[in-house]
């Protein structure tokens, strides 16, 4: 069976990482998205990572201090899991380059768009860190503006539920699922999928995306041999 997708933008929350504890990071989960990461690239596909940071910080509730100084504390958390999932991939037998969008060459590559692609090419994961390297950016747009320059196929949203409701299902049993939404939905239903910047550059790029339930980590596996998962935003 062949893969449905050549090249995918994977986005992994900041809070999937840290797993029942919340905060911080829980190794067990990454060596366990990692082995199923593996199992993609063994079937040829190409995987970009996009990393979150809310495990470590979050800008939106850091009170009063500075957005521009909150936002850039929340890139460094991401280099932080950047790096995290690099060694959990590496141990997992996968070989992996992180770049980040802000230079830090002792840790990691500046991002450069032809050098990921090449790295793609050779069968490399590539792990993008820092966001956009801009403040006021979500790492939700970081996925949208990595997908589209790096022409991947579809962004997978690996998230905490297995899909998109039309409400928060864990807080309402009468939640209803939807198996397939358009970019149109999304927006004019202000359903939380991503954030409105991310979500729209998505649409005008054309960029398929699938949320699914990352508790399940060979979702991830599934959703690339094209198997009925999550909910498709197209």
């Amino acid at each position: 069976m062949e893969p449905k997708y050549k090249r995918i933008l994977l986005k992994l929350s900041g809070e999937a990482l840290a797993g029942d504890k919340k905060m911080g990071l829980d190794y067990e989960i990454i060596n366990v998205l990692a082995r199923s990461v593996k199992k993609c690239v063994d079937e040829g596909v190409q995987v970009g990572i996009v990393v979150g940071g809310g495990n470590f910080w979050r800008g939106r509730s850091s009170g009063a201090m500075d957005r521009t100084r909150a936002d850039h504390i929340g890139m460094l958390a991401t280099a932080m899991n950047a790096l995290a999932v690099a060694d959990g991939m590496e141990n997992c037998g996968l070989e992996v380059r992180v770049q980040t969008a802000i230079s830090m060459p002792q840790v990691a590559e500046p991002y450069i768009r032809n050098k990921a692609v090449r790295h793609f090419e050779k069968g490399r994961v590539v792990i993008f860190g820092c966001g956009t390297g801009n403040p006021f950016f979500s790492t939700d747009t970081a996925a949208a503006l990595r997908a589209a320059e790096i022409e991947a196929d579809i962004i997978f949203k690996a998230t905490m539920v297995d899909g998109v409701y039309d409400k928060d299902p864990h807080k309402f049993d009468d939640a209803v699922k939807f198996d397939e939404l358009t970019f149109g939905d999304v927006l004019a239903k202000d359903l939380k999928v991503m954030d409105s910047t991310a979500a729209a550059m998505c649409k005008d790029n054309e960029i398929p995306i699938l949320v699914f339930d990352i508790a399940r980590p060979d979702n991830i596996y599934d959703a690339c041999m094209g198997k009925n998962i999550g909910t498709i935003v197209k």
